[in-house]
């Protein structure tokens, strides 16, 4: 016998930055467990590819292209995927940049890169939840809300204060978010990645002299990948999850612990 608190029939899951690397892994699981996904992307290319992968199998999925860092934008698309859908009962905060490279030190970064990782993690987080916020509010069963944060937030990563920031602010909206909207059974939690062989850190990971000093810090001995991130999305999406709320989950490979 299954348990049937995984079983996501009927559920409506959104997941931003859901074309790639962890996005697209916790879609994939979601699918599979039985839930109807909204993916969305700035790369058409890369969304009709990632919507291709999930109906592969008879998935139900749609893929909207959306900059969240604009506020107009993120409104039309949240419309969207209700037109779409009906409903969202969980919402997967995980669309991100990184700050550019070559920046020497903190001195030298300058403004507008600080706030355009500034405006994708943090202002286009703020308007992601604020749509599904409102939503799941105003219906009866709530939701779920969660957020895709990282190590950085808890250990010093030179060159990267604005990534860093984004990412420790999550943690701290998600736990006010937990407070705020439990009487309204909306949950909200974080996922804290390690080191994950994503797009956004392909080049780091391939990099000897990285790899030589980081990979045996790593208990598990290998880069995690976006399927890793499939199990956590379903049991934050599921009826598992009714009374957690307020909480991080790191998944390092036991990165932090060693």
């Amino acid at each position: 016998m299954t348990y049937s608190a995984f079983d996501l029939s009927g559920k409506v899951a959104l997941i931003t930055g859901g074309n790639s690397g962890i996005g697209l892994g916790m879609a994939q699981a979601l699918v599979e467990a039985g839930a109807v996904v909204s993916i969305w992307g700035t790369n058409e290319e890369k969304n009709q590819a990632a919507l291709a992968q999930l109906t592969k199998a008879g998935g139900r999925a749609t893929a909207v292209r959306c900059d969240v860092s604009d506020e107009a934008a993120v409104e039309r698309a949240f419309a969207e995927t209700i037109s779409a859908h009906g409903r969202v009962d969980s919402c997967f905060v995980n669309a991100g940049v990184a700050g550019r490279r070559g920046v020497a030190s903190f001195m030298d970064m300058t403004t507008e890169d600080w706030r355009r990782v500034m405006s994708v993690n943090l202002d286009g987080a703020f308007f992601t939840l604020r749509a599904a916020a409102r939503h799941m509010v105003a219906r009866p069963g709530g939701g779920a809300l969660v957020v895709t944060s990282s190590l950085a937030a808890f250990s010093g990563q030179p060159r990267g204060e604005h990534y860093a920031a984004t990412k420790g602010g999550l943690i701290a909206m998600m736990k006010a978010l937990a407070v705020e909207l439990a009487r309204y059974e909306v949950r909200a939690n974080a996922i804290v990645p390690g080191w994950i062989d994503t797009p956004m850190t392909e080049r780091t990971l391939r990099w000897d002299r990285f790899v030589e000093k980081v990979l045996p810090r790593v208990p598990m001995r290998r880069w995690g990948v976006g399927e890793d991130f499939g199990g956590i999305a379903v049991y934050l999406a599921s009826d598992a999850s009714r009374y957690h709320t307020g909480d991080t989950f790191v998944i390092d490979g036991g990165y932090i612990s060693f």
